[in-house]
């Protein structure tokens, strides 16, 4: 259905279509088992499909709100307000019937590094699983009576660019700790990635609202998920005495790589270039996933040190030319810090809007955390 609302902007990548329907298979997500969702298409009078639009809602994270939230997405539509609103009035009164009292969107029916967000900033090629649209879709959305929950920003860095004396000085304290050790993961030893980084997101990120604590079949899942990609010298962890504290997960953005060359479809010609261009290092773009800390190793230079061993490793052996951090809220201005001390510039910003059915409610944005 999208594919002609794009013909004309060179920056879109057709997204493999098995990426975008394995989020409604309930074989392959797993929030079927406690959520339902259901999926729309609007159609003109001649039968030709205008709009679509996804919403959805799992019980955790509805009842992590005040008001029941669920979700909207996948949302697409041709430049008109009144069909933008047949569609999200149908979204919501699907979720009023599943006892919602608010919806989210556009957001993914699964885990916030894919489909997350409406892009209003930034409008250059996307990254691998992220979110692109025309910009009259802000309008569509806020128009309707969408409030921005939160922003989130990708910021850009280029390789080659020297390290701040500020980020030398910070990891100093920390390289000075011989209990502090860094290391990027290994290809035989996945299972132990996997363990590790569940360590750090479930202490890091697993308590923060509308993130679900990840489950050891869940951190098994997401590694073998990147598997066909993974460079293992751009995911990084730190360990305190052996214990993982912090880890640093890029992977190389796999539309470079293979997306943009495809319609849609892995075909086996698209896994053979796929295979090839990896070989001849042909991505120039470091996708950054997740950067998490626990707790108790936070404001000690973890952080820095973690970016210094990584940055030295990456100068010296690997063909990248800039890395793209992506989703950094603006609720979470610690992460935001980091990511400008590393040397990073807002290069797009998306935003997480919300919609309370009741509008005599006060709208509060995310809490800061």
């Amino acid at each position: 259905m999208p594919l002609p609302l794009y013909r004309s902007d060179p920056n879109y990548i057709r997204p493999f279509d098995n990426d975008v329907q394995d989020v409604f298979e309930p074989s392959k997500n797993s929030l079927f088992q406690q959520g339902r969702c259901a999926r729309w298409l609007l159609l003109d009078d001649t039968e030709k499909p205008i709009g679509r639009i996804a919403a959805f809602y799992d019980e955790k994270t509805a009842s992590n709100n005040t008001q029941r939230t669920g979700g909207c997405g996948f949302f697409e539509c041709i430049n008109n307000q009144a069909a933008a609103n047949m569609l999200f009035d149908t979204a919501k009164t699907w979720l009023t019937e599943q006892g919602m009292e608010a919806m989210d969107g556009p957001v993914n029916f699964g885990n916030r590094e894919r489909w997350w967000g409406l892009l209003v900033d930034g409008y250059h090629p996307p990254c691998y699983c992220c979110n692109y649209n025309p910009p009259y879709y802000q309008t569509l959305f806020e128009q309707y009576g969408f409030q921005v929950y939160f922003k989130q920003f990708t910021y850009r860095r280029e390789i080659a660019a020297e390290l701040s004396n500020k980020i030398l000085e910070k990891a100093a304290h920390t390289l000075d700790d011989v209990g502090y050790t860094y290391d990027h993961i290994r290809r035989d030893q996945l299972d132990k990635a996997a363990s590790d980084f569940r360590t750090v997101y479930n202490e890091a990120w697993g308590k923060h609202v509308g993130v679900n604590p990840m489950s050891e079949k869940g951190a098994q899942k997401l590694m073998n998920s990147l598997k066909p990609i993974l460079d293992t010298k751009i995911i990084w962890f730190a360990y305190y005495r052996d214990k993982p504290v912090a880890f640093w997960v890029n992977i190389p953005d796999v539309n470079q790589l293979i997306v943009k060359f495809m319609d849609g479809k892995l075909t086996w010609w698209g896994k053979i270039l796929f295979l090839w261009n990896r070989w001849r290092r042909r991505c120039r773009t470091m996708f950054g996933i997740v950067f998490g800390v626990t707790p108790e190793h936070q404001k000690k230079g973890v952080e820095a040190a973690m970016v210094l061993h990584a940055a030295r490793l990456m100068q010296r052996e690997l063909n990248y030319e800039d890395l793209q951090m992506n989703w950094i809220g603006d609720f979470n201005p610690k992460m935001m810090n980091v990511a400008r001390y590393v040397g990073g510039r807002i290069y797009k910003t998306h935003h997480t809007y919300r919609y309370l059915f009741d509008r005599t409610i006060p709208f509060e944005r995310h809490p800061i955390l």
